[in-house]
């Protein structure tokens, strides 16, 4: 907050005549407005809508109501060197109409030399083509622990909470908007007279249906834990030796937040579930990205939304932002195709990546290292690279136990684990548990239940996909072994031929 208040009164000073703020609160945004032009003491704020016309008006009440081109003219109605902020609610719907961006064009020539700022807040940036220029974009963010931490306590007036009970729930509300926080707050209050730890769990559903309705991030309850990966030994210990990496202690020992991590290797070999396993180990809400979201269909949409992600993904933070199949995403990267637009949002990413400081750690999964431009496999981006490759046949086998031992825990000894391995070689990991599953379809058909027999079965009548994608998987070996990428198996034999 206090970086958007200081790069707003600098826009102010400086005679930005033309500003747009991205932002759903649009009463927290007028009320942060308001308090910056009061502290400057020269300037009056007007607010304008649709409905009304200009609000709390000293010179014409209601002036511009139902008129937008009205609205811009009472600008010049006021003496030169009279300073106000102008926020104009819902305007951006008025700015494809070529009287309103003409208007638009031509005051921003002449308030370069007026104290006059005219203000639109919108939940998007969708900007027509020539006003890009004469406008000024910028981002408000969503409050941060101490602005909610303050709500919170506005709100309990008379009842003195437990810190810890205080601090679970401000970590709980960072990401939402302060609406919603006032509102399921005064939900939980309304129901019980006062806040609990149970309360903790609505503001998490508040969480999840905010983020649902983004459209960009889906909220993912991280179950699955380090040990049901079956090897990667070399990346769960990479993993482990980080898990503390968040506290306020390695703070103190100096340690930076970690970055992010980038799992290359075929479809099926664990990448997805080490993302979220890290999640639960590490105890962080799991944000999924699926990067085509980004991309809209209005100009200015797309780098809205990439904006909007980052926005939302530094205030849920400390998380994990998981990005799946990250090279299909960004494969246009280039910018051939589609105005540039790919090239653009896939920069405004890369530029967060490497520049951010807030505690988000990616993890981004890819298939198809070629489909990947180079500036995101460069240092900096990513705190580690990991080639995941196929399982050999111990890691096979721990795959095996793992799902077995879900599956049947009580009964796991009947199941011949190493035979199960050594009769299945080139099976990822998603190949083996959909064996176990045709085999468990096998034997409920014939009411008994599955075995070892019946899992081999199953497997004889799979093609790995190692076998269809040889030229693949022999690239992303190759490329492994130029040292561009560290092995997540500490026993994986590269099969590079000299």
């Amino acid at each position: 907050m206090k970086e958007f208040n200081r790069e707003f009164s600098l826009l102010l000073r400086a005679c930005y005549p033309l500003i747009y703020i991205s932002s759903s609160e649009e009463e927290r945004v007028e009320k942060a407005i308001a308090s910056i032009t009061e502290t400057m003491g020269n300037r009056h704020t007007y607010i304008w809508d649709f409905v009304d016309g200009y609000q709390d008006n000293p010179n014409n009440t209601n002036f511009g109501k139902r008129n937008p081109l009205q609205a811009l003219e009472f600008l010049e109605k006021l003496p030169s060197n009279t300073g106000g902020v102008f926020i104009l609610r819902d305007f951006q719907r008025f700015l494809e109409d070529i009287s309103i961006s003409r208007k638009l064009r031509n005051l921003a020539r002449k308030l370069k030399a007026q104290p006059k700022n005219i203000v639109i807040i919108a939940d998007e940036v969708n900007l027509p083509a020539e006003l890009r220029e004469v406008f000024t974009v910028v981002d408000f963010p969503l409050p941060q622990a101490t602005e909610i931490k303050e709500e919170i306590e506005r709100l309990m007036v008379g009842q003195s909470l437990d810190d810890e009970l205080l601090t679970e729930l401000v970590r709980a509300a960072q990401g939402l908007s302060l609406e919603r926080i006032r509102r399921v707050l005064t939900r939980a209050i309304a129901q019980n007279g006062k806040l609990e730890t149970e309360d903790v769990e609505l503001i998490l559903e508040e969480k999840k249906q905010s983020i649902r309705q983004t459209q960009i991030l889906d909220y993912y309850p991280a179950q699955e834990q380090i040990s049901d990966i079956g090897g990667l030994d070399n990346l769960k210990e990479w993993l482990l030796r980080r898990g503390g990496s968040f506290s306020e202690s390695a703070r103190a020992y100096g340690l930076p937040y970690p970055r992010g991590l980038l799992l290359v290797g075929i479809q099926g070999t664990g990448k997805s579930l080490t993302a979220k396993a890290i999640a639960h180990h590490w105890h962080l809400p799991l944000l999924r990205l699926d990067v085509g979201r980004l991309f809209g269909g209005l100009v200015g949409e797309s780098e809205s939304r990439t904006r909007q992600m980052i926005n939302l993904a530094e205030a849920l933070s400390p998380c994990i932002l998981w990005i799946d199949e990250i090279d299909k995403g960004f494969s246009g990267a280039d910018g051939r195709g589609d105005s540039g637009t790919t090239s653009r949002v896939f920069g405004t990413f890369i530029t967060w990546l490497a520049e951010k400081k807030s505690p988000v750690f990616v993890v981004a999964t890819a298939n198809n290292i070629q489909n990947l431009p180079a500036e995101i496999l460069r240092k900096g981006r990513f705190d580690e690279i990991f080639f995941v490759g196929l399982p050999s046949q111990d890691e096979r086998e721990a795959i095996f136990s793992v799902h077995l031992n879900r599956l049947r825990p009580h009964n796991l000894e009947k199941f011949d684990l190493k035979r199960l391995a050594y009769e299945t070689p080139e099976f990822s990991g998603a190949e083996i548990e959909q064996t176990i599953i045709e085999a468990m379809h096998l034997g409920f058909s014939q009411n008994r239940d599955f075995s070892t027999d019946d899992i081999l079965m199953a497997a004889s009548q799979i093609i790995p996909l190692a076998r269809t994608a040889r030229e693949q998987i022999a690239f992303l070996e190759q490329w492994a072994s130029s040292g561009k990428a560290r092995l997540a198996s500490r026993n994986y034999q590269l099969k590079i031929d000299n």
